[in-house]
């Protein structure tokens, strides 16, 4: 046993700090959690903007010109969210880097391809959400002289957080382990990580036991966040 331990730590040591290795894995580390952390904040504004323009469809009255902005704008986003959950995310990535970018900026076309695939979900979420607030509480903002801006702000949307946090959650922890295809335009993140080390060291079981653990360790820290932030919106709720 005792040999086993020691023979388990001088192979670890032979892998990651023979030649300094280790230094791959941090470096695919803060690449992976830049990438996450960017493309969840413009899926969840470019979400959040999807999601109103779909839901124009529902506020439409004929004879008005807003008649026709309205349906153009919920065409508009019905197209998109069908494009972009109808196509893989590695095509997207591909298209986005090669096509696009033109080879360039991999961290920015990184960005906004996870960014744009995970707005498609996100939309989607938020609209359910905001039609599962009981149609009442938007005619009591009316009647209280709330513009439909001034409900959704006010009364609406803080009420579909609370519905669609759950989802949101899985939604961005999703994205976080897509974010492991950013080795197609040859980004170091953690995946490609191991990918280099196991090219040294001809050895695949540690490298990538230890980044399914890293990714295992963020997702459990985020859903802790998430648990946590849900647990405080239920007692504010309660008072």
């Amino acid at each position: 046993m005792i040999n086993w331990f020691l023979e388990l730590i001088e192979e670890i040591n032979l892998i990651f700090f023979t030649g300094d290795r280790y230094k791959l894995v941090l470096q695919g580390l803060g690449v992976t959690l830049k990438l996450s952390f960017f493309a969840v904040i413009i899926g969840t504004i470019l979400g959040f903007i999807i999601a109103l323009m779909k839901m124009c469809g529902e506020r439409r009255e004929k004879g008005k010109i807003s008649y026709y902005i309205y349906t153009v704008l919920s065409f508009i986003s019905k197209c998109y969210i069908d494009i972009i959950r109808g196509t893989p995310s590695v095509v997207q990535l591909l298209i986005m880097y090669f096509v696009i970018f033109k080879s360039n900026f991999g961290e920015m076309a990184a960005i906004m391809t996870f960014g744009i695939n995970s707005s498609a979900y996100v939309a989607e979420i938020i609209r359910a959400g905001i039609q599962a607030v009981d149609k009442g509480q938007t005619e009591g903002g009316r009647s209280l002289g709330f513009t439909y801006s001034q409900t959704m702000r006010y009364i609406i949307v803080p009420q579909a957080v609370k519905n669609i946090l759950p989802a949101l959650g899985n939604e961005f922890i999703v994205l976080i382990k897509e974010t492991a295809i950013v080795g197609y335009i040859s980004l170091m993140d953690l995946t490609k990580a191991s990918d280099f080390i196991i090219s040294r060291t001809y050895k695949a079981f540690i490298p990538l036991i230890t980044i399914a653990f890293i990714y295992f360790i963020i997702i459990k820290i985020i859903s802790k966040l998430l648990n946590m932030f849900e647990k405080r919106l239920r007692k504010s709720e309660c008072r």
